[in-house]
């Protein structure tokens, strides 16, 4: 099947599922985090996302930076000493991550109105049944004209092991995520990726992405064990970056997510 044939066969399985959000099992399975970045660290052919998003943020002045569902703070690495504050609600992932972080809800976050220069969401809206109500607080905790940083996968990422990966809508993609952002901030900017960013050289590699990307080990191993190595995979998704209006009143969310 040609790589047109097999998108549009992705896209049809995709749009009769239900958007769902994907479980948050890291107090649980801490170890499928840890396994995940892992394999991009070892094996991605390209730079970090948190490094990006973190010189955008220290370019456009919009520190302090609240990175919200921080997990166990990447992004804190990058950013100068005093300019991060992390937030999730994961004890496993907070019991690693650097000072100062609280646990909280993307939905109901502790902090005053206008506190923060910057907002990031990064690959966190998808694990949310109403992404919009996180980004809702986002657009809440921000001063007038701050950045706020969202990234998310594409529906069609990983085509090469779409048949070893969990079927399902998120609710919250690179496909639905600029609408969802542009309902409630200004000057919205996409950054797509579509190329092949990762290349894993090992049936344990295979295995460890498709276990770090919520597959079934089992099922993983068998699919490790068809491939050609190395295995080249597609990464596909994309940076949304938005302000907040000067002047803008508080938020109000959107009735109803935009399932497309």
């Amino acid at each position: 099947m040609s790589r047109k044939g097999r998108r549009d066969a992705c896209a049809l399985v995709h749009n009769r599922l239900m958007p769902d959000a994907v479980p948050c099992d890291y107090d649980e399975h801490p170890e499928r985090f840890r396994t995940a970045r892992s394999v991009q660290r070892r094996h991605g052919m390209a730079g970090d996302i948190h490094e990006l998003v973190a010189r955008r943020l220290i370019a456009a002045g919009a520190t302090p930076v609240l990175d919200v569902g921080c997990g166990e703070g990447e992004l804190a690495r990058h950013l100068p000493p005093g300019a991060w504050i992390g937030v999730d609600s994961s004890p496993a992932m907070l019991a690693r991550a650097p000072s100062p972080h609280r646990r909280a809800d993307a939905t109901e976050l502790p902090f005053e109105d206008g506190h923060f220069g910057g907002v990031a969401l990064l690959y966190v809206l998808y694990h949310l049944a109403e992404p919009a109500r996180a980004l809702a607080e986002a657009h809440r905790v921000l001063r007038p004209g701050g950045l706020v940083a969202v990234a998310v996968p594409s529906r069609h990422d990983s085509p090469e092991l779409a048949h070893a990966l969990p079927r399902r809508a998120l609710t919250c993609d690179a496909e639905r995520a600029p609408g969802l952002v542009g309902a409630l901030f200004d000057h919205v900017e996409v950054e797509p990726w579509d190329a092949p960013l990762l290349e894993l050289p090992t049936r344990t590699a295979v295995r460890d992405y498709i276990v770090g990307k919520g597959g079934d080990r089992e099922r993983a191993q068998t699919a490790a064990a068809t491939v050609t190595l190395p295995l080249v995979v597609t990464k596909r998704g994309a940076l949304v970056f938005a302000r907040r209006r000067a002047g803008d009143t508080l938020a109000v969310v959107p009735s109803g997510p935009p399932y497309t």
